[in-house]
């Protein structure tokens, strides 16, 4: 990561809440009429954030029925009678066959690292985009052009439920039990579209860019990591779809740690001209000692453009990890 000059450095409390769930899907969301912004920097701006006591729940569509994320089918169509123009008849099994050809299947199934393994099939939206949902986590994906998709990504609830939806209102669901998550502790930060963020893990005092430095160039291999002991780094989400959902994700093996200390975690944003002189809006999700899923929200206060190639360094917004040996 090339610093083109100095790092900008924001730190401080912060007060705004976050609900997460369905309504997640459409940021920016209205921030509370009290919001207090602080200027720790004569060019950074960072809003207060605080924590909220409810646990993030699966989208609402899932509450009620999974099996109703189904694709759309067309309507039946008419045309009204005359002694000219005859009565077009739609045919049910032709409509019942078209459904089914289109449906999407989605399949989940645990992996290395306390990750899910996703396959998606979707014959009738290749190339389209497509939006993963679990447990308060969202990005977005583009479909392959034969309509599939596989990846992976961190499991933060055992009993794990992962939702595909696509713009139509279409979808598919599934789920898989990864019980090797109350090994470890994660941190999530996620945005929508060109918000320049990124989350740094430094393990036991690594300095920048060195071995310890965990971020999304240095991504992990998850088995690699379970046998040296280290943290992954894992990037969700195609920057290049329409309106695109990001994430980036820490992941620490405290269940099997052999060392104890501290991992600094920070979240750095880069200036450039996509978000130079405007408000950027993230979120957080957080599972530590094993406790239930922590949420938050914030907001950036980007500097104006003069300070392109600049990084703010945002301290405060997750805590540091502190690892104890079993």
């Amino acid at each position: 990561m090339d610093r083109k000059t100095s790092t900008l450095i924001a730190a401080g409390t912060f007060a705004l809440a976050i609900g997460i769930g369905a309504a997640m899907q459409y940021w920016p969301v209205s921030q509370p009429a009290q919001a207090t912004s602080i200027v720790p920097t004569p060019v950074a701006d960072v809003s207060d954030v605080q924590e909220v006591s409810s646990t993030p729940k699966p989208p609402a569509a899932l509450d009620s029925n999974v099996a109703s994320i189904l694709p759309v089918t067309l309507a039946s169509v008419s045309v009204p009678a005359s002694s000219e123009q005859p009565v077009l008849t739609p045919n049910p099994s032709k409509k019942k066959d078209m459904a089914r050809a289109c449906q999407a299947n989605l399949n989940a199934s645990p992996a290395a690292g306390a990750m899910i393994a996703v396959q998606l099939k979707a014959p009738c939206h290749g190339n389209e985009r497509v939006t993963f949902h679990h447990h308060g986590l969202m990005f977005t994906e583009l479909v392959g052009p034969d309509g599939t998709l596989r990846l992976k990504l961190p499991a933060l609830d055992e009993q794990a439920v992962v939702v595909a939806s696509f713009l139509d209102g279409s979808g598919a669901a599934a789920q898989t039990e990864v019980s090797s998550l109350e090994f470890y502790e994660r941190v999530v930060v996620q945005w929508r579209g060109n918000a320049g963020l990124q989350l740094h893990a430094r393990e036991f005092d690594a300095e920048y860019f060195s071995d310890g430095h965990v971020w999304r160039g240095s991504e992990t291999n998850p088995t690699q990591a379970i046998e040296i002991g280290s943290g992954i780094q894992t990037s969700l989400g195609q920057a290049n779809a329409p309106d695109a959902l990001m994430a980036e994700v820490y992941s620490f093996p405290s269940g099997t740690a052999d060392a104890a200390g501290t991992v600094a975690l920070t979240v750095e944003a880069e200036i450039h001209q996509m978000n130079c002189d405007t408000v950027v809006e993230a979120q957080t999700l957080e599972i530590r000692n094993g406790r239930p899923l922590r949420a938050k929200e914030v907001t950036i206060d980007v500097p104006n453009c003069e300070a392109v190639g600049d990084f703010l360094m945002l301290k405060n917004i997750v805590e540091d990890l502190t690892i104890a040996v079993n």
